[in-house]
């Protein structure tokens, strides 16, 4: 199975993702590092995302999905943040468990702040929010904890739902 961590940027996705990774001893993939280098240059400059920008990237990572599944399975780290990107990434491949970390532009925007380590910025954070459309089917686990907290959670919730 390949685990999608989904949500904002800024949500936890990279360090929840990468935790989760080595609970379940899998490989864990960050979806930024598939972007072409048009949509990271985009991105820097402080202009969002459209849906053409992002095809291509979606559909290599939905090949990935299918690759990874075929193997022993993976924990991705991606935004996923509208239905049809989600139908995009598992076009593939069903074995997929969506994990949408939620939380709220306030406490989301004060963690990205504080970062330095990644080139989407704080002021783009509003039109991930625009675009967000909520999962119906993923596990919604808030972004309220530690990292670890979260993963426990994630655990503990799917678990549960089997």
């Amino acid at each position: 199975m390949v685990w999608i961590i989904m949500g904002v940027s800024g949500s936890g996705k990279t360090t929840v993702g990468k935790k989760l990774a080595k609970r379940l001893n899998i490989p864990f993939y960050d979806g930024d590092n598939f972007h072409p280098k048009e949509n990271v240059e985009k991105m820097q400059s402080g202009r969002p995302l459209n849906d053409d920008d992002r095809k291509p990237w979606l559909v290599t990572l939905a090949n990935k999905i299918n690759e990874w599944n075929n193997n022993k399975g993976a924990v991705l780290a991606c935004s996923a943040l509208k239905l049809s990107y989600r139908k995009l990434l598992t076009s593939k491949s069903d074995d997929v468990q969506f994990v949408y970390l939620k939380g709220n532009r306030e406490t989301i925007f004060n963690r990205m702040k504080s970062r330095s380590d990644h080139y989407m910025p704080a002021k783009l954070l509003d039109s991930q929010f625009e675009a967000l459309e909520e999962p119906a089917s993923a596990l919604t686990v808030s972004v309220e904890g530690n990292p670890s907290e979260i993963t426990d959670r994630i655990i503990k919730r799917f678990l549960s739902r089997e």
